[in-house]
């Protein structure tokens, strides 16, 4: 999977979603954040267009301590050629969120000089 560094130094991919087998497919950019322990972070607005069935709330620890809750909803992923069933938070940012809850057992290389992005 391969993506690019922004003029920002933003590393970003595009990912597949849908909110089921026979939703219609939904093509996002997502800004790869290390920091963000969970799958997919998506601002609010976004997810209202993507018509995803909403889960339970969830409890986040954000990076200044605080804990706040968090509106989850269900999704599907396309994740190196397999569709995978994902928790999605709903979040205020302006950009959508891939955190490490999809990036571990992968290895990701950022390489800023050539601005690419590789997950193997």
């Amino acid at each position: 999977m391969n993506g690019i560094v922004d003029e920002f130094g933003r590393a970003l991919i595009t990912v597949n979603v849908r909110a089921t087998d026979d939703d219609r497919l939904n093509v996002i950019e997502v800004w790869i954040d290390t920091a963000f322990s969970g799958e997919l972070g998506v601002p609010s607005r976004l997810i209202e267009s993507l018509h995803l069935p909403q889960a339970a709330a969830v409890e986040a620890r954000l990076a200044d301590g605080n804990t706040v809750l968090l509106e989850a909803f269900t999704c599907q992923v396309e994740w190196f050629g397999k569709w995978r069933t994902v928790e999605l938070i709903a979040n205020s940012g302006e950009y959508p969120l891939l955190g490490i809850g999809l990036l571990t057992g992968h290895r990701l290389t950022i390489d800023y000089p050539q601005r690419t992005v590789a997950i193997d």
